[in-house]
């Protein structure tokens, strides 16, 4: 995590030319301004890293960049240093939220792994652990995929064709099902967009991929 600082510095680089002076501006009032970020198609393109949108327990929706991207997992940073870990569009763990994920088991068998070839039989079965409330909690969860209408979403000026898929979760030990939403792209089978919760039904997370980390 020792790149943290510089990565988050970043952020707020003021350069010599007017256009770069311009974007650190634009940088720092979407990060620390009260309304939803919105970046121009241009201002996402001629960013140096891989961004995203993230929208935390209906609060704001903030932009985070990519700090890390090893084993399977990219981990995204906030201009306050909580760090968001995805893997294959899904959310996996969380630092430094006001509730966090902790951990989720089984992820090799997550069919958004091969999103592509997702089926409304897809099942898959996990330990989700995360804190509610402050209190640590963990408990199994089962999840049935089915398949949505078809979307086209309009993200940094590109129109993407997407797959829309339903993820109907059950944790019976709590007597609690929720549904997260994953938007595919049709083409890559990237997670473009997603609802989704860090807990069972609880804590909810929106995400809009912007720029993709390269491979």
């Amino acid at each position: 995590m020792r790149l943290l600082p510089l990565l988050i510095s970043l952020l707020f680089l003021q350069a010599c030319t007017p256009t770069q002076q311009g974007m650190g501006e634009t940088l720092k009032l979407a990060v620390m301004g009260p309304d939803d970020v919105t970046f121009t198609p241009e201002q996402i393109q001629t960013m140096p890293y891989a961004s995203m949108y993230l929208r935390v327990n209906e609060g704001q929706r903030i932009f985070v960049v990519l700090g890390f991207n090893e084993h399977g997992q990219q981990k995204w940073i906030t201009q306050d240093r909580a760090v968001v870990a995805t893997q294959h569009g899904r959310i996996v763990k969380t630092v430094g939220l006001q509730e966090n994920l902790a951990d989720v088991t089984n992820l090799a068998q997550d069919p958004l792994a091969d999103a592509l070839h997702l089926t409304d039989e897809s099942r898959w079965t996990r330990i989700i652990s995360w804190t509610e409330q402050g209190k640590p909690m963990s408990a199994a969860a089962q999840s049935q995929f089915a398949r949505q209408p078809d979307e086209v979403l309009t993200i940094a000026g590109n129109a993407i064709p997407t797959r829309v898929w339903d993820e109907q979760v059950t944790v019976d030990a709590l007597d609690r099902q929720w549904t997260n939403r994953f938007w595919v792209d049709g083409s890559t089978g990237r997670v473009i967009q997603s609802a989704q919760t860090l807990g069972a039904d609880y804590f909810p997370v929106e995400t809009t991929l912007l720029k993709p980390a390269k491979l």
